[in-house]
């Protein structure tokens, strides 16, 4: 079976990247106001360090928010802004290496020739082992949870190859036993922001409230209750009480030299590409009407759930939805056994006991449901642990539940998110602090967002009509370059409400959208 669900028609017209725009109006009389921009820090994540197209490289880290950011205070009297340097990565591939074993991709670009993102093609020369040992003011480190900002070790080398250290903050950690956050403060800053806790829910949703196997279900620890991040599992949500009080901790950490800062709320993260783009019913009638098993099977398969599985519609010019796993679904393996055995069959007969196992908890995708933008490369692909003909990826095979965040879990993820964002909005105005309300953004994005200039931008992912129109990069999480303007964009007007300030935004447009290449 094709795997021809999604398609990016890629036009060649209306794709030229521009350079950004960092020239100053003649006779502006810009003013910090209240804020001192001496010494400028920013802590984050990977959407603070400028991540993009799945990894961070030399030409993107340039478009990072506090780049941006720290050009326009230079206006006002800002110092020099310094990020970890990525000089090292010669062909701006992105990517990493740990002692010349590549773990990380590199980043993503659209070939002319393809209809795909597809990764570049090369090896990555970002050696994690290369220490640099500097304190920098872009303290964004791409992976981040809350916690990891006040963690001692995430910075040692020699936890990288073990999962016990960020290979990001390896890089340029000046101690093994450093903290993110002392770091940044040994920089002394004077102006901060401050955009952590996306990854703290982000990544138990983008991978479909699963652990990386797949298989089992990642935790929530707002219904665990665990109040040790410790033990936390790589893709578990964190306590909303343990992520306030971290929170709590790094603002109070941050301001405790009388420094001003700006910080931003976590976004929606269900609302971005990641999840958006792959349909539910990404099956067409004309990819399964010439499949004679799977459509005698869904016959077997709705009688024996009760109707939790539908025949397939075979009509032309029709949809079906995506057979999925949901952990949360009472397990019926036993009756569909039962079933089978008896149905007279030789095919399910001999397949019984397989068929309970695979469709004990299967169901049919809803609207309701978000399929996870990687799974378009697998869905109707043959699933390479499975037997023929039960094997082929959301049709006869249940798409496992890493590649779907299911209703049960999307209620999880919202809660988590409402839970971070009140923690910081009420340490924020208990400490006079502004707030860039990152989540309203990107909920005016569904909608679309119209910015100064008249554009409206959307949290499409890319096609030929949407592509100028549209803030992220080809990962479908992080903004590109034009994202990032708009990002900061958003957080300068908040400044220069919140401290009386005087500085000028930019013109997003101006700055490169899609990363596209002649050929890869």
């Amino acid at each position: 079976m094709k795997n021809k669900f999604i398609y990016l028609a890629i036009l060649a017209a209306g794709f030229a990247s521009c350079e950004p725009e960092f020239e100053n109006e003649v006779g502006a009389n810009y003013t910090s106001g209240d804020a001192d921009f001496t010494t400028y820090v920013a802590v984050g994540n990977s959407l603070t360090a400028g991540y993009m197209d799945g990894t961070v490289s030399r030409g993107g880290q340039a478009y990072s928010f506090p780049n941006l950011l720290a050009q326009r205070f230079a206006l006002v009297g800002g110092g020099e802004f310094t990020q970890p340097s990525y000089a090292d990565d010669v062909n701006n591939l992105g990517g990493l290496t740990l002692g010349g074993i590549q773990i990380g991709s590199t980043r993503l670009v659209i070939d002319y020739s393809q209809s795909r993102p597809e990764n570049l093609v090369g090896t990555p020369t970002i050696e994690v082992s290369n220490l640099q040992a500097t304190a920098y003011n872009n303290m964004g480190v791409p992976g981040a949870k809350s916690f990891h900002l006040v963690a001692s070790g995430y910075g040692n080398l020699a936890g990288v190859a073990l999962g016990q250290s960020n290979p990001y903050f390896v890089r340029h950690a000046t101690t093994p036993s450093a903290t993110v956050l002392g770091d940044a403060m040994s920089k002394n800053p004077t102006f901060f922001t401050n955009w952590i806790g996306a990854n703290d829910v982000l990544s138990y949703a983008t991978n479909g409230g699963a652990q990386s196997d797949g298989v089992t279900p990642a935790a929530d620890h707002n219904t665990t209750g665990n109040m040790n991040p410790a033990t936390y599992g790589g893709n578990d949500i964190t306590n909303s009480t343990v992520f306030a009080s971290v929170y709590s901790t790094i603002v109070n950490t941050l301001i405790s030299g009388g420094a001003k800062g700006v910080v931003a709320t976590v976004p929606s993260v269900t609302s971005i590409p990641y999840f958006t783009t792959v349909p539910y019913n990404a099956l067409p009638a004309e990819a399964t009407s010439s499949n004679a098993t799977a459509i005698a099977l869904y016959q077997f398969l709705a009688v024996a759930t009760g109707g939790r599985i539908s025949p397939l519609n075979t009509a032309a010019g029709t949809k079906n939805p995506v057979l999925i796993k949901d952990n949360d679904l009472t397990d019926i393996s036993s009756t569909i056994q039962a079933y089978a055995a008896g149905s007279g069959n030789p095919l399910l007969m001999a397949n019984a006991a397989a068929l309970g196992a695979i469709y004990g908890q299967a169901r049919h995708a809803t609207s309701n449901d978000l399929v996870v933008l990687p799974a378009s490369s697998i869905i109707g692909q043959p699933n390479a642990s499975a037997t023929a003909p039960f094997n082929i990826n959301g049709v006869t095979w249940p798409l496992a539940n890493k590649w779907v965040l299911t209703a049960n879990e999307k209620t999880k993820v919202a809660n988590a998110t409402a839970s971070y964002n009140a923690a910081i909005v009420s340490i924020a105005n208990a400490n006079d602090l502004a707030v860039a309300d990152m989540n309203a953004i990107m909920n005016q994005l569904i909608s679309g967002l119209r910015v100064e200039d008249g554009t409206i931008y959307t949290a499409n992912y890319f096609s030929a009509a949407t592509a100028s129109t549209v803030l992220f990069s080809l990962d479908g999480v992080h903004p590109n370059p034009r994202g990032y303007a708009v990002i900061a964009n958003e957080i300068l007007k908040v400044i220069n409400s919140h401290y009386n300030a005087n500085l000028p935004i930019y013109t997003a447009a101006n700055f490169p959208g899609i990363n596209i290449v002649p050929t890869n």
